[in-house]
C-alpha cells in the first residue's frame, strides 16, 4: 500500500478520534457549569441531568479508547503519530474523571437543597467552576492548535484554583465555628469545592499532555500548588 495512502487513512482516523475528544470535552464543560448552576439555583432536575449525562461521557471515553487501540493495531504508528494517539487516550481519561467530579457535585446538590443555604457559598463555588471550565476550554484549544504557550498558561492558572479552594475552606470553617448547625452543609460544600479543585488538577494534566505532545517532554518543573489547609480526599460517592 502506498505510503501517502496510509498517511491519508491515518489522518482520517485521527480526525475521527479528535472529533470524539471535542464532543467529550463539550459535554464535560457543560457538566461543570450545569452542576454549579444546579447548586446555586437549588435545581434538583438540572442536577439529575448532570448525573444522567455522565453516562454519555463514559461512553465517549470508551469509544475513544476503542478507536485508539484500533489505530495502533492497524496503522502501527511510530514516533509523533504514536505520541498523538497516546495523548488522546490520556486526555480522554482526564475528561472522564472531571465528568465524575461534576456528577459527584450534582449528587451532593440533591442533599444540600434539603438544608438551609450557606450565605455566599454557591456563588463562590460557581465562580470557581467557571474558572476551571475556562481552563478546560483553553486546554482543549491548546491541544487542537498544538499551542504550548496556551497550555503552559493553563498549567499556571491551576494555582488560582487552589487559592480559591483554600479561601472557601476558611469560610466554611468560620461558618461551622459560628453555628454548629452549619456543619453538615459546610462539609458537603467543602467536598464540592475539593472536587472542583481536583477538576483543575485534571485540566492541568491535559495541558501537560499537550506540552508533551508538542515537545516530546513533560514539563520538568513542579507546577505551582497553593498550600492546602486540609488533606481531604473525596474521589468517590456520597
Amino acid at each position: 500500500m502506498p505510503e501517502n495512502h496510509i498517511a491519508r487513512a491515518f489522518d482520517r482516523d485521527l480526525e475521527t478520534i479528535q472529533a470524539l475528544i471535542m464532543k467529550m470535552g463539550g459535554l464535560v464543560e457543560a457538566a461543570i457549569l450545569d452542576s454549579a448552576k444546579a447548586l446555586k439555583k437549588r435545581d434538583e432536575s438540572l442536577a439529575d441531568r448532570v448525573r444522567d449525562n455522565d453516562r454519555l461521557i463514559d461512553n465517549l471515553e470508551e469509544e475513544v479508547n476503542v478507536e485508539a487501540a484500533r489505530m495502533i493495531a492497524l496503522r502501527q504508528p511510530a514516533a509523533m503519530d504514536l505520541r498523538t494517539i497516546l495523548t488522546v487516550m490520556k486526555i480522554a481519561g482526564n475528561l472522564e474523571r472531571i465528568g465524575d467530579y461534576a456528577k459527584n457535585l450534582a449528587k451532593r446538590t440533591t442533599v444540600l437543597v434539603q438544608m438551609q443555604p450557606i450565605e455566599g457559598a454557591s456563588g463562590a463555588i460557581r465562580r470557581m467552576s467557571k474558572e476551571v471550565e475556562q481552563m478546560l476550554k483553553d486546554a482543549l484549544d491548546a491541544y487542537m492548535r498544538r499551542d504550548v504557550v496556551l497550555a503552559e498558561d493553563v498549567r499556571q492558572r491551576d494555582h488560582d484554583v487552589d487559592q480559591m479552594y483554600n479561601a472557601l475552606f476558611r469560610e466554611f470553617l468560620t461558618f461551622m465555628m459560628e453555628d454548629p448547625r452549619n456543619i453538615t452543609a459546610c462539609m458537603h460544600l467543602h467536598f464540592i469545592a475539593k472536587n472542583i479543585e481536583r477538576m483543575g488538577d485534571h485540566v492541568t494534566n491535559i495541558a501537560e499532555q499537550v506540552i508533551y505532545l508538542v515537545t516530546g517532554e513533560m514539563p520538568s518543573d513542579t507546577r505551582p500548588k497553593a498550600t492546602e489547609l486540609i488533606a481531604a480526599t473525596d474521589d468517590g460517592e456520597i
